[in-house]
C-alpha cells in the first residue's frame, strides 16, 4: 500500500490541495515568525523540510522560520489527521507587495485520497456535493481549530478553508482592484 506520509512519492502531492489559508496582512517579519511557529504547533506539524525530493530521513530538517521559507518557497512536514493517518503536508506565503500576505497550509488531496477513499476525485466527482461533507466536516472543525488557535497568538482578518482557496482570495483582490472596495470574507469555521 503507497504510503500518505511519503515526500517523494508524486501521487501524494496531486490532485490539488485542501487548505487552511490566513490573510495575515501587513505583519512584520516577527508576527510571520510568530503565525508560522503558531502553525506548526497549533497542527502538530512533525518535522520542517524544505524540499519533497528527498524522504524527511534523507534530509536535514530546515528551521521553521521565514527566512527558511524564503529560501525554499514552501516547508513541508507531515501531520496526524483527525481520523490518525499521518499525510504529508505543507504550508507557503502568497501575495505580498501590494496585495495582502496569506499563509496558506495545505493538505495534498492525493494523499488525503489515499487515507479515506470516499475523497475521491473532490471536488470534481459526483460525490463532491453534500455527500463530501461527511469526509470534509472533521477535517474542517480541525482546520478551523487549527486557526482558531492561531488567531489567540496573532490575530489575522481572515481565515478561509477549503479546496484551493486561494483562488478565493485572488478574486477577492481582483474584485476589490476593480470596485475599490473590499469585499467581506468567507469562511468555513465561521471565525
Amino acid at each position: 500500500m503507497p504510503d500518505p506520509a511519503s515526500f517523494t512519492d508524486e501521487e501524494n502531492w496531486s490532485g490539488g490541495f485542501y487548505e487552511l489559508s490566513i490573510e495575515l496582512g501587513d505583519l512584520d517579519h516577527q508576527g510571520l515568525q510568530r503565525a508560522l511557529t503558531a502553525l506548526w504547533r497549533a497542527a502538530s506539524i512533525d518535522g520542517c523540510y524544505g524540499s519533497r525530493d528527498h524522504e524527511p530521513g534523507e534530509q536535514a530538517e530546515v528551521p521553521c522560520t521565514v527566512s527558511s521559507l524564503a529560501t525554499f518557497g514552501h516547508l513541508r512536514g507531515t501531520v496526524h489527521l483527525p481520523n490518525g493517518h499521518r499525510v504529508v503536508c505543507g504550508c507557503v506565503i502568497l501575495g505580498g507587495d501590494e496585495d495582502p500576505e496569506w499563509l496558506d497550509f495545505y493538505l495534498p488531496l492525493g494523499a488525503l485520497a489515499r487515507v479515506d477513499p470516499r475523497i475521491g476525485g473532490f471536488p470534481f466527482d459526483s460525490r463532491s456535493g453534500e455527500d463530501s461533507l461527511v469526509w470534509r466536516r472533521p477535517l474542517d472543525d480541525w482546520l478551523a481549530a487549527v486557526g482558531t488557535t492561531i488567531f489567540r497568538e496573532v490575530p489575522f482578518r481572515l481565515g478561509l478553508i477549503g479546496f484551493e482557496t486561494e483562488r478565493r482570495h485572488l478574486l477577492r483582490t481582483a474584485r476589490r482592484h476593480r470596485t475599490g472596495t473590499a469585499l467581506g470574507g468567507i469562511s468555513a469555521a465561521g471565525w
